[in-house]
């Protein structure tokens, strides 16, 4: 079997569940090999019938003396089963699982695990217990009577099912698993070899080489993390810009910009842009990556850095992930260096770029400044926002637009420290860690269950005494049975104007709803014909309302603090005292107490470490993080593993072409497109 191989082009078997192993992130045979267990069910335990106790997890093997379906009077079926071996017999039940008579037939020799129970007579059976029939002598088990993975699925992919192929790939291409890694790392951190590694994690012997194998495999991800990310930095390093910016010669044009602004500069914001002004000085083109809170100021010091390129003679394109966040910045760039000369042109998919529109500055776009019809004469620099949400491929597209231009990339979103090393390796890291001056904290506070009523009467109150305007935010777009407890928006926002807020005008924002109607609803709440907001995530970037001054957050528990966090960035950006409201139905202490983490503190960095050390880094980034690298077995919270990965791959990357199978394991990476979400 070829591990490189397309499902899409293997066996019908394959190609028939091709879409749903997509969404898995399995596109070829290698792919099954690295999607990894996330548990174990222990079934290791094998007891003959006459010696099984109640409450014992346990496997026996028997011969199937009985099997059939039984209809109860509510036309349900049952499947009832008597499984014997020579020391006794017992009775096995399943419900609605009518197609078991396929599979097990009387006379089967079958293998059961699972829990012993008493019926209401006080009987031991089998309920719903895991089965496996041994089809020759050579049989091995996967299923049952061993520790058996159990894989994150979705629908339409059972565990089993998934488990059955990957055995199959594994036992059949073992020995096409080539080891990258050189030897001398293996024996130095003392870890098993690949070809172990991937058999123990998905079928192991015993808890020990799990462990092991986890260990060697989260070694591995990490490695590659930052092998491929030095390794880009190099080649982008080795890419001399045609020429550098002239900094001292505009000097006082700056200067002036910079004092003429409505605001003094924070001394983060100071800080950040002598970073990016010494590396647009040098011949190597500028990589660096903006960190820094919702409203922190990350778009006033890319203005100083487009406003610097122009006086080269340099254009200069922003690209952003919405057209929410596109036209926020149209604005703000326009209202900052239009009155310099700077022509300030947008581009999304719902706006076109005219022919009269080809002369600009500045171009400011969605993935639409990437069209081909798009050409920039002489584009020197690149500015990403929420740079995360763009993959490899697209960065390199607007890259080839111009002659190796200096690439900025900003984020809001708040990663721990050592994330960042890890996921942006390729990149220097400049932080703004400090709120404008006069920006006045945002209060918040956690409102139990039984002060929701009150809170809804003081925030009409607020609305109408203040003259202000309010956000309230609900998980998911619609009601969905599996998640009854969450608010949805559209239910919430009729309920809402029906019964707490009659006197106000409330409006909707989702992500279903068209370009143009997102834009008509932010218009109405931008021109305060609207009081209240109801809104999904989709306001977590690019909504600057400063008359805005209280956001709820509905099933607050469901959400990471970074998360919590940029929401309530959305409120705070005028002179007037903001509040956040953080709705739960949670009875969890432990989840109240990191709730209440959000009220003693404002910055995003601290809130992301806290996160990642009480929650872990499975669900760090959650529902709005989108395009984050997933981690696929390694943690980010591991921090000695993180530093040796780090050590080794520094160590390795100038001996690089030695090793043919790790550069080949590395350019794969480089090459691979990454998709946003």
């Amino acid at each position: 079997m070829d591990f490189g191989q397309p499902i899409t082009e293997a066996s019908r078997l394959y190609k028939m569940h091709a879409k749903r192993l997509a969404k898995l992130g399995i596109v070829t045979f290698e792919d099954f090999l690295y999607h990894f267990p996330f548990r174990y069910d222990n079934f290791s335990i094998i007891s003959k019938i006459a010696n099984v106790q109640e409450g014992e997890v346990v496997t026996v093997k028997g011969q199937v003396v009985e099997i059939k379906n039984e209809y109860t009077r509510r036309a349900k079926k049952i499947q009832r089963a008597k499984v014997t071996d020579e020391t006794g017999t017992i009775d096995v039940i399943w419900f609605n699982q009518p197609f078991l008579l396929k599979s097990i037939h009387v006379s089967d020799t079958i293998f059961l695990s699972g829990k012993v129970e008493k019926n209401a007579g006080g009987k031991l059976i089998f309920q719903s217990p895991e089965f496996e029939i041994k089809l020759n002598e050579n049989y091995k088990n996967i299923h049952t009577g061993r520790l058996v993975p159990i894989y994150p699925v979705t629908h339409g992919i059972s565990s089993k099912w998934f488990r059955r192929q990957t055995y199959k790939i594994l036992s059949e291409s073992i020995n096409n698993i080539v080891d990258f890694l050189p030897d001398k790392i293996i024996k130095e951190n003392n870890f098993i070899d690949l070809k172990k590694s991937l058999s123990q994690i998905h079928f192991p012997d015993d808890l020990n080489y799990v462990q092991k194998a986890r260990e060697r495999l989260s070694f591995d991800e990490l490695f590659l993390m930052q092998l491929s990310a030095t390794k880009r930095r190099m080649e982008w390093e080795k890419t001399a810009l045609g020429s550098p910016f002239a900094v001292e010669k505009y000097k006082n044009k700056i200067d002036s910009f910079i004092k003429s602004l409505p605001f003094k500069l924070t001394s983060a914001q100071e800080r950040a842009a002598a970073e990016i002004v010494t590396d647009i000085k040098s011949k190597k083109p500028m990589n660096r990556l903006l960190e820094g809170d919702v409203g922190s100021g990350k778009t006033v010091v890319a203005a100083i850095v487009i406003y610097l390129a122009f006086l080269n003679g340099y254009q200069s394109v922003l690209m952003a992930p919405t057209e929410i966040l596109a036209m926020q910045h149209y604005k703000t760039i326009s209202d900052l260096l239009s009155p310099l000369g700077l022509k300030v042109k947008l581009v999304t998919g719902s706006r076109k770029l005219s022919v009269t529109d080809s002369e600009f500055s500045i171009l400011i776009g969605t993935h639409a400044v990437l069209s081909k019809k798009i050409n920039f004469e002489n584009l020197g620099l690149v500015v990403i926002d929420e740079q995360q949400r763009f993959g490899v491929e697209q960065r390199a597209l607007i890259r080839k637009k111009g002659k190796n231009p200096h690439f900025l990339t900003m984020t809001a979103t708040p990663i721990p420290r050592t994330v960042a090393l890890s996921m942006y390796g390729d990149l220097d890291l400049s932080y703004i860690d400090e709120m404008p001056i006069g920006r006045k904290k945002v209060k918040t506070w956690l409102v139990p269950p039984v002060k929701r009523n009150g809170a809804y009467k003081w925030i009409e109150k607020e609305i109408i005494d203040n003259k202000s305007q309010a956000f309230i935010i609900c998980p998911f777009i619609e009601e969905s049975e599996s998640m009854v407890t969450v608010k949805a928006a559209t239910v919430e926002f009729e309920r809402l104007k029906k019964n707490e807020f009659p006197k106000l005008k409330l409006g909707i924002l989702h992500g279903k709803l068209k370009s143009k109607e997102k834009e008509a609803v932010l218009n109405d709440f931008k021109d305060k014909k609207i009081d209240i907001l109801v809104a999904t995530p989709v306001v977590e970037v690019g909504i600057d309302i400063p008359n805005s001054t209280i956001i709820v957050i509905e099933a607050s528990d469901r959400f990471g603090l970074s998360q919590l966090h940029q929401l309530r960035g959305r409120v705070g950006r005028g002179n007037k005292q903001s509040y956040c409201l953080l709705f739960s139905e949670s009875k969890s202490e432990k989840t109240l107490e990191r709730l209440r983490a959000m009220e003693k503190i404002n910055f995003g960095a601290e809130l992301a470490e806290l996160d990642l050390k009480l929650r872990g880094p499975g669900q760090l980034f959650g529902t709005l993080q989108h395009g984050i690298p997933k981690l696929k077995i390694a943690s980010f919270s591991d921090f000695a593993l993180i530093k040796n990965a780090k050590s080794e791959a520094d160590k390795i990357y100038p001996k690089l072409k030695e090793f043919p199978l790790l550069e080949q394991k590395i350019n794969e990476i480089n090459t691979k497109e990454i998709t946003p979400d």
